[in-house]
């Protein structure tokens, strides 16, 4: 066999080249179950508000281990101690901590599994991967899980400022044009450090500290949780909700093999076993795409329409205010429905329906960003910030939306 290269370079439009350190993380890249990440939408559909926002969760995988990389060197400048087997550790846990996304990232999540979250799921594959490796992941699952004793390793992979956060911020804001959002990830990393064996600031990027909360709070409102995105996701958890009620009840429905086997089972983390494993591998934005299509000219009211919605974004209405909606707005729309189109409660409710969504850009009491100060003295962002809005930015902001359909459907 011919021998390949493996010490590749990724041209990235964020950071420019990418290098892959070793022959182990370009055989990882290169595993089925990594490349299937090229068909994973990083932002769901938030392309349908921002057209620029079709880039991959493989993206963002590579992009984070970039930034690892050079968290790693600006670490080891400043003295601290990090092993090979430690750095490799580091580069693959954040290489596959998304690598359990399922399509659309998280709208199967609320649909066509039970309490088996992506995280879980990455975990499985990571744990499939060391067996198929030798054990060469056993360090990066301890790190990914937060088990391994050296903390600051496991703030690196999942905490407040860790590299998931540095990089999907930068790349988001650049993929969805919106350029509040955009953080100087790079000069964040040059002002890390560790202090008993906690991941801290120091106190000269404090500044670059607050305005990466800023544009955390920013793409949470005006991207991540932008009300016409908030729709179409809940369109496509009750479009795979509906279709799984279908299915249920006997009637076939035109899909890959893969997504046949989702809507016919009950997922539960118990059942989700090797077999399970080995088929949600095979699940991708693609098979719900393609089955949308189909099931847009379904001869159930209630799927064909859902279907429609999102094929032609042609979306629900949606109002969001500060207060719980009253239901009586509730029974009102879902009166007209039934009446317009002679449909039952349970049908109509897949158009009319209510909810909330939070914002909190700094979660204190979950985890603290440290700023390590001149003095020696170690304290949290907003003791240490002279920016009053920060004590606001940690506080959540709830508000309540209700979607219901346009004049006709």
């Amino acid at each position: 066999m011919k021998s390949s290269n493996k010490l590749k370079i990724f041209n990235d439009p964020i950071y420019g080249f990418i290098t892959i350190p070793n022959s182990l993380i370009f055989d990882l890249i290169q595993h089925k179950y990594f490349q299937r990440l090229r068909r994973i939408s990083q932002m769901g559909l938030s392309y349908l508000v921002y057209p620029g926002a079709h880039h991959t969760r493989f993206h963002h995988a590579l992009g984070s281990m970039h930034l690892m990389q050079k968290a790693i060197n600006v670490l080891r400048f400043k003295a601290i101690s990090i092993s090979e087997e430690e750095e490799n550790g580091l580069l693959i846990a954040i290489l596959l901590h998304d690598i359990g996304h399922g399509p659309f990232s998280h709208a199967m999540e609320h649909s066509l599994v039970n309490d088996v979250s992506h995280e879980d799921i990455s975990l499985r594959f990571m744990e499939v991967l060391n067996e198929e490796f030798n054990g060469s992941l056993t360090l990066a699952i301890s790190i990914f899980k937060g088990e391994y004793p050296r903390k600051f390793m496991c703030q690196l992979i999942s905490s407040q400022l860790d590299m998931d956060r540095a990089d999907y911020l930068k790349r988001d804001s650049f993929y969805t044009g919106v350029a509040e959002g955009n953080i100087n990830s790079e000069r964040l990393i040059t002002m890390l450090n560790v202090v008993d064996d906690q991941l801290v600031v120091e106190e000269k990027g404090i500044y670059s500290v607050e305005k990466f909360l800023v544009a955390r709070r920013f793409m949470y409102w005006q991207v991540y949780l932008h009300k016409t995105g908030v729709v179409a996701e809940q369109l496509l958890t009750r479009i795979l909700k509906r279709a799984k009620a279908l299915v249920q009840q006997g009637l076939k429905l035109q899909c890959s093999e893969a997504l046949s086997y989702f809507l016919s089972s009950e997922v539960s983390p118990k059942s989700f076993g090797s077999e399970t494993l080995l088929i949600f591998a095979k699940l991708d934005d693609y098979d719900i795409v393609a089955a949308m299509k189909e099931w847009q000219y379904h001869e159930d009211f209630v799927l064909s329409n859902l279907c429609e919605m999102i094929i032609n974004r042609d979306l629900l209405r949606i109002k969001i205010k500060n207060k719980p909606i009253k239901t009586s707005d509730l029974i009102a729309h879902t009166n007209a429905l039934m009446e317009n189109y002679s449909i039952s409660k349970e049908e109509a409710d897949y158009f009319v329906f209510n909810g909330e969504i939070t914002n909190v850009a700094y979660q204190h009491k979950k985890q603290h960003i440290n700023i390590l100060l001149k003095s020696g003295k170690i304290k949290d962002i907003v003791k240490a910030s002279d920016q009053l809005n920060l004590k606001a930015l940690s506080k959540p902001v709830t508000k309540y939306y209700m979607c219901y359909p346009k004049k006709k459907m």
